[in-house]
């Protein structure tokens, strides 16, 4: 998913799924599917819905993201 392609984006954690994946909605109302990738999932286990976090989104595929890092709680 790295590259140049990909962007980032913020969304808002809406539902907390098994296997540490993530419902979230971003600002246009657009929902996807979230997850943590490689160490990271190590810091991201209290992530709640209403958590504010920052997703990296790839132009091939925009209904799963990976979350980079948590922003703040609402």
């Amino acid at each position: 998913m790295a590259g140049k392609d990909a962007f980032i984006v913020e969304g808002v954690v809406i539902e907390a799924r098994l296997n540490r994946t993530f419902c979230v909605e971003l600002a246009n109302g657009h929902r996807l599917l979230a997850f943590v990738a490689g160490r990271a999932k190590q810091h991201f286990a209290g992530l709640t819905p209403g958590d504010k976090v920052k997703l990296q989104l790839t132009p091939y595929d925009l209904s799963v993201g990976r979350i980079l890092v948590e922003t703040k709680t609402i």
